[in-house]
């Protein structure tokens, strides 16, 4: 073990985002299946926790596009996170604070709001269909060791609407249909269409 770097984590923060107990279950969880890296010691108390340290290589767009879905397929079959908050009721409670602000014009936002409203007006809100999510899959919380991808910083994981992952990393990986045709083939493993229904993108 000698020369071998690890990674010290503290946290800092106090809200319940920053709840340790919480997000040493997630990793601990995801560590087991190789898709956090290894935890070598955890302390609730002190807020600490120390895992292997990974080297980060480039990641070809094409081959996370590949790669990603399949390991948030393998996220999604963990058994439950913690439940936090219900993520689309957060969601509207926010769009609803940012409509009454007035921070921009209502003829920039009028159709924004008018589809987002279309939106939740047909999506399925199915606890049963809840998933282990990571929550927080921007490109610095991803990373690949030249072999694998690893997905790090955890404090956001809980129990959520599988498309909250894919979404976000559509948001980085998909840039047309047929990108988006292989990511979600990748993900499901097997050929999906675009419909229009609130399981596509």
């Amino acid at each position: 073990m000698k020369k071998k770097p690890y990674l010290l984590r503290i946290i800092t923060r106090t809200d319940n985002t920053g709840d340790p107990t919480r997000q040493f279950v997630c990793m601990g969880m995801a560590a087991e299946e190789k898709i956090a890296p290894r935890i070598w010691y955890t302390n609730i108390e002190d807020r600490i926790l120390i895992t292997d340290y990974v080297e980060a290589q480039p990641l070809h767009i094409k081959e996370a596009r590949n790669k990603l879905p399949k390991l948030l397929r393998q996220l999604h079959s963990l058994p439950p996170f913690p439940r936090v908050m219900s993520f689309q009721d957060t969601a509207d409670i926010f769009i609803r604070k940012f409509q009454e602000a007035k921070i921009l014009p209502e003829n920039m936002t009028e159709e924004l709001f008018k589809q987002y409203s279309r939106v939740v007006a047909i999506y399925p809100r199915n606890d049963d269909d809840l998933v282990s999510c990571h929550n927080d899959l921007k490109p610095e919380n991803v990373l690949f060791d030249g072999e694998r991808i690893w997905l790090v910083d955890w404090e956001a994981a809980f129990l959520n609407d599988r498309y909250a992952d894919l979404a976000v990393a559509a948001n980085f990986l998909v840039k047309d249909e047929k990108d988006e045709a292989d990511f979600l083939k990748s993900y499901f493993g097997e050929s999906v269409m675009n419909t229009g229904t609130p399981g596509s993108f």
